[in-house]
């Protein structure tokens, strides 16, 4: 497989294709976002702040190289993201009981609140609008994501061939 980028890409079909995956991602985020209310959307958070609250959130215990490996971001890059984050009391890291070297991260008490009752109503927001496809079209948007997750994993495996440690 070539190492550089394709040429081709917009010729061959697939710009249409792309244009929708990448629109419709947005757009969806963007929708539940409005409707179900966004967390950590405080002053001075930054979008990848808020993502990683998110993430830490859902994942309770995940450790900076697990959280990197989870955002496609490098390890160094998250080390900064939690000293901020542990700074602002949203985050608290404790040692592996295990591996001593390796960190543990999990939100305080507070910002695990705000990451939880916002899943709640992005669940439900979504929940809705499912209950609202035909089985046919559940069944299409499951196959769907199969594919994007392939998707991703083929880009993440160029991304790590390539040399990056991101």
């Amino acid at each position: 497989m070539s190492e550089t980028p394709r040429e081709n890409a917009e010729s061959d079909g697939y710009a249409e294709l792309m244009t929708l995956l990448f629109s419709s991602m947005g757009r969806l985020r963007r929708q539940v976002g409005r409707l179900a209310g966004r967390s950590f959307d405080e002053p001075g958070l930054s979008g990848a702040q808020s993502e990683f609250l998110r993430l830490v959130g859902r994942r309770p215990g995940i450790s900076v190289k697990e959280a990197a490996g989870e955002l496609g971001s490098a390890a160094n890059s998250v080390s900064t993201l939690v000293t901020e984050l542990v700074k602002a009391g949203l985050v608290v890291r404790e040692p592996d009981p295990r591996d001593r070297r390796t960190m543990r991260l999990s939100l305080t008490p507070d910002a695990q609140r705000i990451a939880d009752e916002t899943r709640r109503q992005r669940h439900a927001v979504v929940a809705e609008a499912l209950d609202q496809l035909t089985a046919i079209e559940r069944a299409q948007l499951r196959n769907g994501l199969a594919a994007m997750t392939r998707l991703t994993d083929l880009l993440h495996e160029r991304e790590h061939s390539r040399g990056g440690d991101r």
